[in-house]
């Protein structure tokens, strides 16, 4: 018999490779897979946090496991030896292509490093009936770790526009929680 040794690590801990190998995984059906699906996950997810907890709490899990998430997407994903300018530009042509969503940054202070970025068609929200709520918490998170991990500060992304408040974006304003 053979005896596999596993690296010991913490597998209670999140780690890129916990994502595993998807070509060899599913040959068949490969890496895509409907929005409706990764929403039956998200929405399931957060019915269940909300029943056990709050609104409030349920939020803000998201946000944290959307922080975690950016901040790895971005160690694992993006070339993070960009000068802003182009690390922006690599990200929409990244994020457009793995169909996570279109954003554009509205406006920008490179001082500060305040903005406003908006997401389009985006997998949390875009084409949801309307709630007296704006509903993207993961993408919060998820923008304020793509941040973090880039420029190596804590962000906050707030959601201030909702395609599920009537909008047909979701728009965000992102700001530096430390100074710069």
């Amino acid at each position: 018999t053979y005896k596999v040794f596993i690296e010991e690590r913490d597998y209670s801990k999140f780690s890129w490779e916990d994502l595993g190998d998807i070509k060899s995984g599913r040959p068949n059906l490969g890496s895509m897979a409907p929005v409706k699906i990764y929403r039956l996950l998200q929405y399931t997810m957060r019915d269940v946090l909300i029943s056990e907890f709050d609104v409030q709490t349920a939020n803000e899990i998201f946000v944290k496991a959307g922080n975690l998430a950016g901040k790895n997407f971005c160690q694992n994903v993006l070339n993070t030896g960009l000068e802003l300018n182009e690390f922006i530009a690599h990200l929409q042509k990244t994020l457009k292509e793995l169909k996570i969503g279109i954003l554009r940054v509205e406006d920008i202070n490179i001082d500060t490093l305040e903005m406003t970025v908006t997401l389009a068609e985006d997998l949390d929200c875009s084409g949801l009936p309307l709630s007296n709520e704006v509903i993207c918490a993961y993408e919060e998170g998820f923008i304020s770790g793509i941040f973090k991990a880039y420029i190596g500060k804590e962000f906050q992304a707030k959601e201030v526009d909702c395609w599920a408040t009537g909008n047909r974006i979701c728009r965000f304003a992102v700001s530096v929680l430390q100074p710069v």
